[in-house]
């Protein structure tokens, strides 16, 4: 009977120090996020700690998370962090009913961690951003305290080191004090979010209310023969709601279109140039179609989409700026675009002044940009992967060299340099697909952004190459579709597609993961024909 009051025991102590620690956590969270609320959302533990996480991940892990998770690899880390703390918490909690000081200090220590990682991210303001988990941490702390003191046996009271002194625990007391921290927890909490999405109430009126003005020179119509009509293709234009997303930031950044302004700076600039955005919807706007690709995007991967942009010409405002490429003896040879959340993005300042319609784009698809997407302006440079040309949410441009400066990806040992590679992806028949025997039609896109596809070859097994018939071409910095009709005899069969480019390069066959400058490798796919 010994035996079984004692393992009573523990298992009440267990309990109770689970509770009482994860009732700290939820705590310490819900007064984080209030202060976070009141001072600056982006400023929030989970965000902070999940973005330091971020910064530090080598790009192979990077690259497998996007893999693996898509575009909930943001969700997946954020719940790994809470996960973490909830295994800390009922660790700190168990520690705390016996050691209530001790128990405390660890809950402040993880404070002094989220605190520090506030300060290190490159949208920090200030010691203003580690306010929310220092104030989180002292309330889980203080809360850890209150709880094993009211969990402590009636009869005989710890003593300030924490022992108990007894075998039984002050059940009816904790349950009280849990009850009502929870409750100011979860009000908290509550006000911590109203007061967040607050702030983010003139950002969301500012961009219903943003009328786009029309553009001076307009997309040319696309195509009647641009847009194929097989069931399964990708649609030629890819809607918003649809289009890829891949970034770093763990809280979409919801920016004023009031406040925000552009910084013009650095090497061969005149003067320091700053717009606001009515200026730059005031400036004559170009409206074109490109295709964006992702650098994570695996070799018949999804993160890839095309869109009618509308923006500023970037080169035109470089040259007003006094800005010549290095071709033309121009000082700087890279184009450092940063975001309101610190993101850095190196672009050559050739290619930006090249002639291609490198813009500081301001709407997509007809509305003004999702918040997702850059709301209220993004950069992009049709041909070269994102990573160095798509900056969304950006706030400063600064020229450079190469040799002087490394943004966020290059110091990750990403490529400096990241021309779009020629691709061709088969999106129907769907990998083990079961189609019947007889007449196939095997379909999807093909890319080269600014060189253009020529032609789009198919082969089943090990067969000839054959040509695939192509949609009309828009332009050279969009997608094109294509499609081949095949006549499937029963049993298994591997088809495979390559793609030409402009230039008369054939898409390699030889096969690349993604770091450090983009996938490479033809694209297949098994089905079973019956």
């Amino acid at each position: 009977m010994a035996g079984v009051s004692s393992f009573r025991s523990t298992l009440s102590h267990t309990a109770l120090g689970a509770s009482a620690g994860l009732l700290a956590a939820f705590t310490a969270l819900g007064v984080a996020e209030l202060v976070a609320g009141l001072v600056r959302p982006a400023a929030g533990p989970v965000t902070v700690v999940g973005g330091a996480v971020i910064d530090r991940t080598p790009a192979a892990v990077k690259d497998f998370a996007i893999r693996t998770f898509g575009e909930n690899d943001k969700t997946v880390l954020q719940l790994g962090i809470v996960a973490f703390l909830a295994l800390v918490s009922v660790g700190l909690g168990a520690l705390g009913l016996r050691h209530r000081r001790a128990g405390a200090a660890g809950v402040l220590l993880f404070g002094i961690v989220g605190a520090a990682a506030a300060l290190t991210r490159p949208d920090s303001t200030g010691l203003g951003d580690a306010f929310p988990s220092a104030a989180g941490a002292v309330a889980g702390a203080l809360t850890l305290y209150v709880l094993a003191s009211a969990a402590a046996p009636s009869a005989v009271r710890a003593p300030e080191s924490g022992e108990s002194g007894a075998s039984g625990w002050n059940r009816r007391g904790f349950l009280t004090a849990a009850g009502v921290t929870a409750a100011a927890a979860t009000s908290a909490g509550a006000l911590g979010r109203y007061f967040s999405d607050r702030q983010g109430r003139g950002a969301v009126a500012s961009r219903e209310s943003l009328v786009l003005p029309r553009p001076a020179s307009p997309a040319p119509p696309v195509p009647a023969g641009a847009r194929l009509k097989v069931p399964g293709i990708s649609p030629f234009t890819t809607p918003n709601r649809d289009f890829y997303r891949v970034d770093t930031a763990l809280a979409v950044p919801k920016v004023d279109a009031g406040t925000w302004h552009l910084r013009i700076r650095g090497r061969g600039v005149t003067r320091t140039r700053t717009y606001t955005l009515d200026q730059l919807l005031a400036r004559p706007l170009i409206e074109r179609d490109i295709t964006l690709t992702c650098v994570s995007n695996e070799v018949g991967g999804p993160y890839v989409g095309n869109a009618r942009w509308l923006g500023v010409p970037l080169a035109d405002l470089l040259r007003e700026a006094g800005v010549r490429p290095p071709s033309r003896g121009g000082a700087a040879d890279q184009l450092v675009a940063r975001s309101v959340d610190g993101m850095t993005l190196g672009s050559p300042v050739e290619d930006v002044m090249d002639g291609r319609d490198a813009m500081l784009a301001v709407g997509m698809n007809g509305e003004p940009l999702p918040f997702a997407h850059g709301f209220p302006v993004r950069m992009l440079v049709p041909g070269l992967y994102g990573y160095v040309s798509a900056c969304k949410w950006i706030t400063d441009v600064e020229l450079t060299t190469f040799d002087a400066y490394d943004p966020y990806w290059v110091k990750r040992k990403w490529a400096r340099r990241a021309p779009i590679k020629t691709q061709a992806r088969i999106d129907t028949p769907k990998p083990f697909g079961r189609p019947a025997a007889g007449v196939v039609t095997v379909s999807g896109v093909a890319w080269a952004q600014h060189r253009g596809i020529t032609r789009v070859e198919v082969r089943v097994d090990d067969e000839p190459w054959q040509d695939a018939d192509l949609a009309a071409q828009d332009t050279v910095d969009t997608w094109r579709q294509w499609s081949y009709r095949w006549n499937a005899a029963p049993g298994g069969h591997t088809i495979t597609v390559r793609a030409t480019d402009g230039t008369g390069q054939v898409q390699t066959e030889n096969r690349a993961r993604t770091v450090p400058d983009g996938a490479s490798g033809r694209h297949s796919v098994f089905v079973n024909v019956s």
